[in-house]
Parts: structure tokens; sequence; C-alpha cells
């Protein structure tokens, strides 16, 4: 929702009844992810997105038709003999579209949830058409979706209900303020990340050097760890190649619920790292975290390429996904992450 968070303060602002399309459920091969949405202002304006372009006129068209009176409804689209022509996912796959008018009270809530990366859930059930807003501490079923990640349909009290989660963007830290950091942080920004970069030289962390960070910090490793709070939805990146900064920054990462910890730097890098690692106490196994030298073999050399491989790393990690070339996949192209 964060992509269209400015259209719909804008619509808001104005007055405009807004209705909003949601994908609350993909089979197979979908373009879009379950929790995309699509907006219609009732002067016809568009933003968002539930199927790249593949079914979104029928779902316009459903939008304008509850702004005129119309009931919620719940739209299914897939690929037949009948609709490969016209309206369809030609890519095999089948969504289910949520399309409603939303109470212009809730949209401020969301919108209010999203401009200030709060934890909330919106619970949509599919059978009255009702939708109620549900933040973080205030349920302990909607505080266990929420910490689930994953927007979903489930049964709550005998009904269908679409759990819409909002959340914090995913955040990466970058300790190590080099050419690669903020090609780190401009790689990160379209996927919509909070970047962080950190160091305890401050005429490196500057942000004449790192105009794409979100955040700059001028702090030791420990220091760094404390006011970040590395949580389940943090990746962290070291790029320094000093014991001083890299062993207690990954021990720190280690303890930390970090989906991924890489750290850059040549395998003979590596094997001294891991040294110092293990002569601090940390084992074997607990080790296997670290992802190190980071980044998938595309054979990059420039800050950019860099970065372009540790992300894509970082990405397949958090989907659940080797990384490997797709043409020799026989898995499902997209993955639902939280």
């Amino acid at each position: 929702m964060r992509e269209i968070l400015s259209e719909l303060e804008r619509w808001r602002s104005r007055g405009d009844r807004i209705a909003m399309a949601r994908v609350v459920a993909t089979r197979r091969s979908a373009p879009r992810p379950v929790g995309s949405k699509l907006i219609v202002s009732e002067q016809g304006e568009l933003a968002g997105s539930v199927s790249g372009g593949c079914v979104e006129s029928e779902v316009v068209e459903a939008a304008r038709e509850v702004l005129a009176g119309g009931e919620p409804r719940l739209l299914t689209y897939g690929i037949s003999d009948d609709l490969a022509l016209s309206v369809g996912l030609p890519c095999g796959g089948e969504i289910d579209v949520w399309v409603s008018e939303p109470d212009p009270e809730l949209l401020g809530e969301l919108a209010g949830v999203v401009r200030g990366d709060r934890r909330a859930v919106a619970l949509v059930d599919l059978d009255a058409g009702t939708e109620r807003l549900v933040r973080d501490g205030e349920d302990e079923v909607a505080d266990e979706l929420i910490r689930g990640g994953h927007s979903k349909v489930v049964e709550l009290e005998g009904a269908r209900v679409f759990a819409d989660v909002f959340g914090p963007p995913p955040r990466l830290l970058v300790y190590g303020a080099v050419d690669t950091a903020d090609a780190l942080c401009a790689a990160a920004h379209g996927l919509g990340w909070h970047t962080i970069v950190a160091d305890a030289r401050g005429r490196f962390a500057t942000r004449e050097r790192l105009p794409n960070a979100d955040e700059i910090l001028v702090a030791w490793p420990e220091e760094t760890l404390a006011q970040v709070q590395p949580d389940h939805a943090t990746a962290i990146v070291v790029l320094t190649h000093d014991d001083k900064f890299d062993v207690p920054l990954l021990i720190g990462a280690l303890e930390s619920e970090a989906f991924y910890i890489g750290a850059l730097g040549s395998r003979r890098n590596q094997e001294r790292r891991r040294e110092r690692l293990l002569e601090a106490g940390v084992d074997e196994s607990t080790l296997e975290r670290i992802s190190g030298p980071a980044g998938l073999d595309i054979g990059a050399h420039s800050p950019a390429e860099t970065a372009i491989s540790m992300l894509a790393e970082i990405m397949a990690v958090r989907a659940g996904r080797d990384g490997g070339r797709l043409r020799e996949s026989r898995g499902r192209i997209h993955a639902e992450v939280g």
C-alpha cells in the first residue's frame, strides 16, 4: 500500500469516495502477490495494480460499479478458452480480488498506519462485506496474524476473513561507509526498503558520500546494533575489512533475529573472519548463518554490480529460494514473503 499512499491521501483530502481492490488469494503463477492493491477515485483516477495489467480494466469497472452503489464483491480471474483473448491471466495463474468501498475513516486509519510504519491488520469479512482495523497489541489473534507477516484468507469465528497485514518495510543495515554501501542503498530503495549505513569513522559516514541512505550512524558496532535492534525483517551486510569492526558486528548480528547476515570480501578474508569468530566463542553451526562472500555469482566488479549481486541474494534468502536461474527451476516463479 506504500506505493499508493500519496494518491490515497490526495484523493481523501479533496473528499473523494474511493474504491479499493485487493488480491486476497493466488493460485499457481500470479503476476502480483497477495495484498496487492488498486484504488479508484470517484473521479476515475487509478493508482496501484492487482495484476500488472492483465485484468486491470475489468477490476476498474467493478470498482466503478461499487462506487455507483453496488455491493462489495469477490472476483476470480484465471485463464480459459473464452477469456484467453479478452480478460484473463496469460501466465496461467488464478487470483481472487476483493473489491469494496472502505469507510473513509478506515482509509484514514490505514493511511496513518502505513505513513507511521506501524504494525496492524485489516480484517475483511468476505461474507458480510465488513472491515475493521486492529493495531498491534490490541488483540491476541490479530497479533498472531501480524507476527506471521503474511496477508491471507483465514477463518475467524466461522467467517471467511481476509487478513491484510501492514508493517514497516524491511530494513537493510550496512556497516562500512564505502562506495558499495551507497549503491546498496540505491538498489534497496527500488524495493521500498529502509536503509541504514553505519561506520565508526565520521569522515566516511557523511551525507555527501551516502546520498541514498535513509539513516547514517557514526557508531561502533555494539552501539550500532543497540540503536538499530535488528529483527526478523532486517538484513545485515558488513562491508569493512577490519577485525575491530567485523568481528563485534558479526557476533552481535548472529545474536539477533536478522533474516540475512552477509560479509563482503575475498575467500581469504572470510577464512580470517571465521577464525576470529571461532576464537571469540562462536560455534561452527552458528557461523553457517553468515553468507560470505556475500552475493550471487554474477561476475560483479563495480559497486553497482556488487550491490545487485548482494541484494539478489538477500531477496532469495528472504523468499526461501536458492537464487538459481529461472529456466532451470520447476517451482513457482513468484514467492509470497512477509
